[in-house]
């Protein structure tokens, strides 16, 4: 599913990943370990080309996302991601943070965004927060209303940068049950 091959990123003199090469499988979940400073968010967001790698080669199932006719915005529906610090639009309560993407980019109607939207509020425990802005939300239900965002786009494959780092130890474990129902229902994930 995704293969990464001798990938190299440099910031100017800073060489921070150095021939990097690594095999997911479908359904997988990868543990991306290492001491602060050492690359990890760097590498996750060379993976959907956040951040653009100097050197090396992605595949996607099997489509080298390096190649200069790739429409990375397109890849990129595929792959969710979810931040350390959430990135939920302030101004847009949980529902239209979540409707947004799916209406936007693939198309679909507000009707069938928000009852997925809804669903998605559910199975992340938090349906009765639809109407709730960000500044309403602990860190905890702003980061399960952050990984429903990116679930609306039906990914392929998830991205968690830190997922729990910025939360208070009492709402980690809210956050962990999303994402081990997600390994269950075999989503492939790279944390």
């Amino acid at each position: 599913m995704i293969e990464v091959v001798d990938l190299h990123k440099r910031f100017k003199d800073l060489h921070v990943l150095k021939g990097v090469s690594t095999t997911v499988k479908q359904s997988e979940v990868v543990a991306i370990m290492g001491p602060s400073g050492g690359g990890k968010s760097t590498f996750l967001r060379c993976l959907n080309r956040l951040e653009e790698p100097s050197s090396g080669h992605i595949y996607i199932e099997g489509i080298d996302i390096m190649a200069p006719y790739i429409d990375i915005n397109r890849v990129r529906t595929e792959i969710g991601m979810v931040f350390q610090s959430f990135n939920l639009f302030p101004h847009l309560n949980a529902i239209e943070n979540i409707k947004l993407a799916p209406m936007n980019v693939r198309k679909i109607s507000e009707k069938e965004a928000t009852e997925r939207g809804m669903e998605l509020l559910e199975k992340v425990g938090l349906v009765d927060k639809a109407e709730a802005y960000p500044e309403q939300l602990s860190g905890g239900q702003q980061q399960r209303v952050a990984i429903a965002r990116a679930l609306a786009m039906q990914p392929q494959i998830m991205f968690f940068d830190e997922p729990t780092s910025a939360l208070d130890p009492e709402m980690i474990g809210e956050v962990l049950d999303v994402m081990r129902t997600m390994a269950k229902e075999g989503m492939t994930m790279m944390v």
